[in-house]
């Protein structure tokens, strides 16, 4: 089933297409921002009205009206019904400039926060559907940085600065030519420095995005090592290597600092000249305005208008310098989360027009590599038939595990191809495929869940018999049953309260709730007792159960009653046979017997040897 990410077809967003469906809001409230904006404009214009008629005493025109005013609120003469008529005026226009910011911060708040649900979204279905190649070089803390902090950043600016040039763009748009009306010498004065601080402006926007892009690779590197330390805090604790861990935290968390301390320096040096130049610039108006007050060529009142009017002016130019900053920080955030969304992803094929799968697998000349010069498997050959069960044994690094990843479409083939069932596992949808292989890697992962629902991860659906099936096959059901919640008991994150031996067998009775006609277990039963491994592979062998088996493993013991067993070296598949066809040949398969024989009887000499003191 597709998430609604894929049927919305939102897989390669950019931050213009994320806005689909929000665009509505942010055009309605850049308009309530204009609104507030030109409300705040008419505040030092009736200021300057009533300053300069107070001041004259002549009220002109606005008399009559003004005695009528009077009368109704019972004052005793026309000023005084002046100065109710501008306070009401004033409070009439705060009062829409703040109802009008206030729409223009509801409507960007819910459209910035559904960009950010929009945008997690997306990362998260990404990051399900990359490649495995992609995880092999990447740290899991900066992925959760980038999916967390990152659009955090971005989420910030959609609502708080997606407007901030329009604001102060349309405000000067407005304002420009009201001062240029009362007085066109004191306008340019009032701008005279605005050069300045838009092209230092543009300068910290330069500096600072490199130094944002430091910054938040080290807070990445930092989070990666705490997520790394509090995953393994078990095994740190038992190798007592909590002091060198620390001095890796320190070191992460010392770097993180000085680059922040050096970003906020570089800031503060910015900031710090940039208030110098704005208070210079009104210095210098409230000096060239007290000047043409003195000539008779401006107005207490306009002089008022035009003081009030560049402070606002360099508010909001101050907002402009902060929408370049953040502007930085979050084009340094959307190249991070760029980053994921470039990531090369599994491709997607159409559905097989049968949900039926025997089992057959066929592996034709195969060959993979992880890179361009080091390759993992070499013109591999294997056919297992339905039903049939294979054992793949090896030294290490000989390419067993890098076989099943192949299966399963982890990583692309170089040469050759892989069938199921006559059909080439390329060219069907991979959810599909997976589908019907149940897989219980080499390091099973189990969630901080119930019992059951980490169950459920292998069939949503499943009925308690079905849980009682799968937990007894896997040799698993006495051990749930001793436990006092039973099915419902948490396991803790990734299964730590668990043995090994016990989360391998809870990773195999979750495969086998999907009932998937292929089975794969990759070395799983390593951390149990060789009793319990003969219980389970006895009940995996059943006549009954008719599915194609493929066992990794190291122990020789799990694999002796296969069908087939495959041993492998250095990619290459060397010898192919039953256990009694092999053993009875001299080849590499009886070496590894020979010696693993040998070992048993050692380890068998030496534990009788200390039980009898």
């Amino acid at each position: 089933m597709k998430t609604r990410v894929q049927r919305e077809g939102r897989t390669h967003p950019n931050l213009w297409s994320i806005t689909k469906g929000e665009r509505l809001r942010y055009l309605v409230a850049t308009l309530s921002s204009t609104v507030s904006n030109v409300c705040m404009l008419g505040i030092p214009l009736a200021g300057m009205y009533a300053l300069d008629v107070l001041i004259e005493g002549d009220l002109g025109e606005a008399n009559r009206f003004l005695l009528g005013i009077s009368d109704v609120v019972g004052a005793n003469n026309p000023f005084t019904s002046y100065l109710v008529v501008s306070a009401v005026v004033g409070i009439v226009l705060t009062a829409f400039a703040g109802i009008f910011q206030f729409s223009r911060n509801r409507l960007s708040a819910v459209a910035s926060e559904g960009i950010a649900r929009k945008l997690r979204e997306v990362l998260f279905d990404r990051l399900h559907r990359a490649q495995a190649s992609f995880f092999d070089k990447e740290e899991i803390g900066d992925l959760v940085q980038r999916c967390t902090s990152d659009v955090e950043t971005v989420r910030r600016f959609m609502h708080a600065d997606i407007d901030s040039l329009a604001r102060p763009l349309l405000f000067l748009a407005v304002m420009v030519p009201v001062l240029w009306w009362r007085n066109p010498t004191l306008t340019l004065i009032s701008l005279a420095l605005m050069p300045i601080i838009v092209l230092g402006g543009i300068y910290f926007f330069h500096r600072v995005s490199a130094l944002f892009k430091q910054t938040d690779e080290a807070e990445g590197r930092l989070t990666a090592v705490l997520q790394e330390n509090l995953t393994g805090i078990r095994v740190v604790q038992a190798f007592a290597q909590e002091p060198k861990e620390f001095e890796k935290f320190e070191e992460a968390n010392r770097d993180f600092r000085d680059r922040y301390i050096r970003l906020n320096a570089f800031e503060s040096v910015y900031w710090g000249i940039s208030d110098f130049v704005c208070m210079l610039q009104t210095s210098i108006v409230l000096i060239a305005g007290g000047y043409f007050v003195m000539l008779g060529e401006l107005s207490i009142g306009e002089l008022m208008m035009f003081t009030m009017l560049t402070g606002i002016v360099i508010w909001r130019i101050r907002q402009m310098i902060d929408f370049v900053e953040h502007t930085g920080k979050t084009l340094v955030s959307l190249r991070r989360i760029n980053h994921i969304l470039m990531a090369e992803q599994e491709l997607m094929q159409p559905m097989p027009e049968t949900s039926d799968v025997e089992g057959k697998i066929v592996f034709e000349n195969v060959s993979l590599t992880y890179d361009s010069h080091n390759h993992q498997l070499k013109e591999i050959d294997l056919t297992i038939e339905p039903g049939e069960t294979i054992g793949i044994v090896g030294r290490p690094g000989s390419g067993k595990s890098t076989l099943i990843r192949a299966l399963l479409r982890f990583y692309p083939v170089a040469n050759g191809r892989i069938l199921l069932d006559g059909i080439d596992i390329e060219s069907v949808d991979v959810t599909w495929l997976r589908q019907r292989i149940a897989c219980v890697l080499q390091e099973p992962f189990l969630f901080s869940k119930t019992i059951r629902e980490n169950l459920q991860f292998g069939k949503e659906t499943a009925i308690d018999a079905e849980f009682e099936d799968a937990t007894r096959l896997a040799a698993i059901h006495s051990t749930i049953n001793a436990l006092s919640a039973k099915f419902e008991t948490r396991i803790g994150e990734r299964g730590v309260n668990l043995s090994g031996g016990q989360r391998q067998r809870m990773a195999l009775a979750r495969a086998l709730m999907s009932r998937s006609p292929i089975l794969i277990l990759d070395d799983v039963l390593s951390g149990v007792d060789t009793r319990t491994e003969s219980s389970i592979l006895e009940n995996l062998s059943t006549p009954q159960r008719k599915v194609t088996t493929i066992v990794i493993a190291h122990r020789l013991t799990t694999i002796r009653r296969v069908d087939r067993i495959v041993l492998m070296d250095q990619g290459r598949i060397v010898q192919i046979g039953t256990h009694e066809e092999l053993v009875s040949v001299p080849g590499p398969y009886r070496d590894l017997c020979d010696i693993q024989d040998l070992l048993d009887e050692t380890i068998q000499y030496e534990t009788e040897l200390a039980a009898h003191g």
